[in-house]
C-alpha cells in the first residue's frame, strides 16, 4: 500500500510538573511573559516585512535610486547586509535576547516569514489585509527543544523538560488516542515537527505538530460516495446502489434544540437564585451548561465524518461528492433557524480532514 507523508496538529492539555505551588506560580508568570513578548515578536516581524517590500513607493522621488531588497554580498544593487529572513530576526534578537528563548523567536519568525511570503502578492494588491496578530498568540519552538521526554511513574502521563520548564501532560479519558500518539512519539515511530505551547484561560496547552504516514488506497477511481447533508439526517451517502443513513434528526437537532432551551430557561431563572457569595453564585446554574451545545455537536460531528470515511473505504470509494451543496448551504445563509442549527461548515470540515488521511478526494457542486 503507497505511504505519502502529511503534517496534523494534536491539542494535548499540560499542567506544571511540581507540587509547589509557587514555582508553579513562578513559571505560569515566565509564560505569560515569553507569550507577550511573541505577540509583539509577530507584530515586529509582519511590520518590517511589509515596509521592505514597499520600500520602492517610500523612495520613488529619485528615479537613479535602484532598490533590490537582496543581500549586498550577492547582489552589487542590493539594500541588504543580510538575507531578507534574517533581518528580521536579528531586530528580535537585539530586543528580547536573554528574556525569550532564542528558538522560540527563531522559529516564530520563521514561521511569519514563510506566512508573509505566502500572501505577499495579495497583500501588495490590496486584496487581503496584514496579519494583526493576538495576545494569545501560541509560542513555537522546534522539536529539538524537548528533553527528557518519557512517561510518568504510573505510566498513564507524558512529562518533558521544555526551557527548564517540567512539564506533565493530562490526558483524562483520552478518547481521541493522544496517549497512543505519545507513545509512537517517545519511540520514535512518529516524528515530531515544529510545535507550540498556548496559554488560555489559566491552562497550559500543548499544539503537537507531527508527520503522520498516510495511506493511499486500496481505491477504486470509478466509485463515488455522493454525499447529501441536511437536518433531517446529517449524512445520507448513496455509494453505488446502497444508501447509508448517518445520524438523524432525534439525536442531532432535537438534542441541539433541548440544550438551547434549558439554557434559557436557567437563565431566566437566574435572578431569584440565592444570593450571598456575589455574581459567582448567581451564575452557578449556567455555568455547567457553558459550551455544551458546542461540545456535544462537536463530538456527533466526529463520529459522523468518521462513519462516512469509514463506509468509503469499505466501498474503496477514491471520491467524495457533496451534492449540491452551494445552494443547500445558500438558503442555509438565508434561514435563520438553518443557519443556527445546521453545522454544515464544521461538518465538512471534518469530513475533509479525516479523508485526506486517506487520499480520498472532496468535492462539492
Amino acid at each position: 500500500m503507497p505511504v505519502k507523508k502529511m503534517i496534523l496538529t494534536r491539542k494535548i492539555q499540560l499542567s506544571i510538573d511540581s507540587a509547589d505551588p509557587a514555582y508553579r506560580k513562578e513559571c505560569m508568570e515566565k509564560l505569560y511573559g515569553w507569550q507577550y513578548m511573541c505577540f509583539r515578536c509577530a507584530n515586529y516581524i509582519m511590520t518590517h516585512q511589509m515596509i521592505q517590500n514597499r520600500l520602492k513607493e517610500l523612495i520613488y522621488i529619485d528615479d537613479d535610486i535602484k532598490v533590490k531588497l537582496l543581500d549586498r554580498n550577492k547582489d552589487p544593487d542590493g539594500l541588504l547586509n543580510t538575507s531578507r529572513r534574517n533581518t528580521t530576526y536579528r531586530i528580535l534578537s537585539a530586543k528580547f535576547k536573554g528574556e525569550l528563548p532564542s528558538d522560540i523567536f527563531g522559529t516564530l519568525n520563521k514561521t511569519i516569514y514563510n506566512h508573509y511570503q505566502l500572501h505577499a502578492e495579495a497583500y501588495w494588491k490590496g486584496e487581503r489585509v496584514l496579519s494583526n496578530f493576538k495576545r494569545e498568540i501560541p509560542m513555537p519552538f522546534s522539536a529539538s527543544s524537548i528533553r527528557d521526554f518519557g512517561r510518568t511513574e504510573n505510566g498513564n502521563e507524558f512529562r518533558f523538560n521544555l526551557f527548564h520548564i517540567p512539564f506533565r501532560t493530562y490526558l483524562g479519558r483520552d478518547i481521541y488516542d493522544k496517549r497512543g500518539l505519545l507513545q509512537k512519539i517517545l519511540e520514535g515511530q512518529i516524528k515530531m515537527k515544529e510545535s507550540s505551547i498556548k496559554l488560555f484561560k489559566g491552562r497550559i496547552y500543548l499544539l503537537l505538530t507531527y508527520q503522520y504516514e498516510r495511506l493511499i488506497g486500496p481505491l477504486n477511481p470509478n466509485v463515488i460516495a455522493e454525499v447529501s447533508l441536511s437536518l433531517e439526517y446529517p449524512i445520507v451517502v448513496r455509494i453505488e446502489k446502497r444508501i447509508y443513513r448517518i445520524g438523524n434528526k432525534e439525536e442531532f437537532l432535537y438534542r441541539r434544540i433541548a440544550i438551547q432551551q434549558a439554557l434559557m430557561r436557567k437563565q431566566r431563572s437566574m435572578p431569584y437564585n440565592r444570593s450571598g457569595k456575589g455574581k459567582k453564585k448567581k451564575l452557578k446554574t449556567i455555568v455547567n451548561y457553558r459550551g455544551l451545545e458546542k461540545r456535544y455537536i462537536n463530538y456527533k460531528l466526529h463520529v459522523y465524518s468518521k462513519k462516512l470515511i469509514d463506509l468509503s473505504l469499505k466501498h474503496q470509494a477514491a471520491t467524495i461528492l457533496f451534492v449540491e451543496q452551494s445552494d443547500k448551504e445558500e438558503l442555509a445563509r438565508q434561514d435563520q433557524f438553518l443557519f443556527r442549527n445546521w453545522s454544515f461548515y464544521n461538518l465538512k470540515t471534518k469530513i475533509e480532514y479525516k479523508a485526506r488521511k486517506y487520499g480520498i478526494n472532496v468535492i462539492s457542486e
